[in-house]
């Protein structure tokens, strides 16, 4: 059964990578690229002081920091321990689908960092700002979303890589959320 799981998203990368074109390979480039968030990072900074004032955005900001560091060493562990290569590292396949990008990453994919550290941030601040900006948790899933599918359009991760960090994001940021609102009433008026 799992073989054919293995199968099935093997057939869905292939499938979903391959209707990249050149003309999109420069937006999902960007996409992907990490410093990319920095402007949407700098406005979720800004955001939260503007409606926490200082001492709650830095504790706010910690809890980010940590959740960010949980989120990503998860998928460490879970990728040196099903050691399942990347798509762009596995002879088999690699022929099969469009490398976008020139470097690889590390040799293992299970499951997508990328995936996990966007869909943490949005889902955080979805639950920090759902009663003040109505639009910002839509944009912010969508941000994520696209984020995580720039890793199957570029070859570098499966579909059950991308969907695992979702869910591993949105499972983490709901448990720092919940940490953050008993930490904010029991210790900071």
């Amino acid at each position: 059964m799992i073989e054919s799981i293995i199968d099935k998203d093997v057939e869905l990368l292939i499938f979903l990578n391959n209707l990249g074109t050149t003309q999109w390979d420069g937006f999902w480039l960007f996409l992907t690229n990490k410093l990319s968030a920095i402007p949407l990072y700098l406005l979720l900074l800004y955001l939260t002081f503007k409606q926490f004032g200082l001492k709650k955005t830095l504790i706010i900001v910690l809890f980010i920091v940590v959740l960010i560091a949980i989120s990503d060493q998860t998928s460490n562990l879970f990728k040196y321990g099903f050691k399942r290569l990347r798509p762009c590292h596995d002879e088999h396949i690699v022929n099969l689908i469009r490398l976008v990008k020139e470097r690889c990453g590390g040799l293992y994919s299970y499951f997508s960092a990328h995936a996990a550290n966007s869909m943490a941030i949005a889902v955080f601040f979805s639950f920090l700002f759902k009663n003040k900006f109505k639009m910002l948790p839509f944009l912010l899933i969508i941000w994520a979303l696209l984020v995580s599918y720039s890793r199957i359009y570029i070859g570098v991760h499966f579909p059950a890589d991308v969907l695992t960090g979702l869910f591993f994001g949105a499972f983490y940021a709901s448990i720092f959320y919940f940490l953050l609102k008993l930490f904010l009433q029991k210790f900071v008026k």
